[in-house]
């Protein structure tokens, strides 16, 4: 193959064009940076620099400079509401919805947007309106979600029950054992309201959503005991071993009280201590050991309790055995001071706290007070250090 002389061309016209694209590029790149307004930057200087309120004076004013930098409405009002200026934040995503030139996918998420800072700020029938307009475009799933959080919080379990349904079915993880709770709630109602059947009915349904729900199983056994069929009772509740064993606690004292009634307590304490070997639980044994201190002394409370010190040793299985020691005694005045002792360190550092957002409490709750997460509260006590 001969060499043309016009091959040695070639190599500098391709270097020619990509000089000049290049030369375009970066011409490109300085008119938009000289475009940007220097409030823009001073904006970006004052975040890094960890001053967000200088930083949201300077945004706002690249805003009014210019009018159509929708990204950084929607970053300034996000912003304001996270700080809590929920004026703020609901008066930028107002003005967007008010506009007659955003697209729909635009308008649609300012809407969105606002309903989230209506939320926050307990306006909860507005944030409820703004959410419904929202069922059926791109905002589907968060919006039903934000309204199932609404309705628990009003509390209106019927709605948060077809809310629940219709995300199931549009494919949001299970909302089976959340909704079992809400019937659960109903029965409640119901169950104050001395309507035994209807609260058996919802209670059957929360079963029918989540076979586990040993809330269902307490409270159906709470309605067979006060119907007085202790036998249908303990039924119920020896089914929460099965269902969580963890909950046993819950339901123990209502075990022995309905062997007691039956005159069958020796049974209920073998069942307990059964329990014990599988499941070990502080609350579960202090449970049987006020059971047997009152059913057979101080003395059997004593030996039980230096049984399961040697086993499971713990500040509150040791408060127990002190009291045992304790009950009845006037000379051993060490004893009753280190008893004393253990009892009020025992009371400081024994608490319920939720796995979710480590809200502490002093009783056990089956929703977190403080992020309304279901069974967020082990039923267990912890003993902090």
């Amino acid at each position: 193959m001969e060499f043309e002389t016009w091959q040695l061309l070639v190599l500098p016209f391709f270097f020619a064009i990509g000089w000049l694209a290049a030369r375009v590029d970066i011409r490109q790149v300085v008119k938009e940076s000289r475009s940007i307004p220097t409030s823009y930057f001073r904006g970006l200087n004052y975040l890094l620099n960890e001053q967000p309120d200088r930083a949201i004076e300077a945004f706002l004013e690249v805003t009014r400079l210019d009018p159509d930098t929708l990204e950084l409405h929607f970053a300034l009002g996000a912003l304001f509401r996270r700080r809590g200026e929920l004026d703020r934040a609901i008066r930028i995503h107002q003005n967007l919805v008010d506009r007659s030139d955003l697209k729909q996918e635009q308008r649609l998420k300012a809407l969105y947007e606002l309903g989230q800072d209506f939320l926050k700020a307990g306006l909860l029938d507005r944030a409820e309106d703004i959410f419904k307009k929202l069922e059926t475009g791109v905002h589907i799933l968060d919006a039903l979600r934000h309204q199932l959080d609404i309705y628990v919080l009003e509390k209106d379990w019927e709605a948060a029950i077809v809310v629940a349904q219709r995300l199931e079915k549009l494919g949001n993880p299970s909302q089976n054992a959340d909704t079992a709770h809400y019937y659960c709630e109903l029965a409640l109602n119901s169950m104050l309201r001395k309507e035994t059947g209807p609260a058996r009915d919802y209670l059957n349904q929360a079963l029918a959503m989540n076979r586990k729900a040993v809330r269902a199983s307490q409270l159906l056994g709470d309605l067979e005991a006060q119907a007085g069929d202790d036998e249908a009772a303990i039924e119920h509740w020896r089914r929460i071993e099965q269902q969580n064993a963890a909950y046993l606690p819950v339901v123990a004292e209502r075990l022995l009280k309905a062997y007691q009634r039956q005159d069958r307590l020796d049974d209920g304490l073998e069942l307990i201590q059964g329990y014990l070997v599988r499941q070990p639980s502080a609350d579960l044994f202090h449970i049987l050991f006020n059971a047997v201190a009152e059913n057979r002394g101080w003395a059997a409370a004593e030996q039980l309790s230096a049984e399961a010190l040697k086993q499971h040793p713990g500040l509150r299985v040791l408060d127990d055995y002190l009291q045992a020691r304790t009950a009845g005694t006037e000379n051993d005045l060490e004893i009753r001071m280190a008893q004393d002792l253990v009892h009020r360190q025992v009371s400081r550092v024994a608490y319920y706290q939720c796995g979710h957002c480590g809200f502490k409490a002093r009783q056990f709750f089956w929703q977190c007070p403080a992020c309304a997460s279901w069974e967020g509260i082990p039923p267990e006590r912890i003993e902090s250090e």
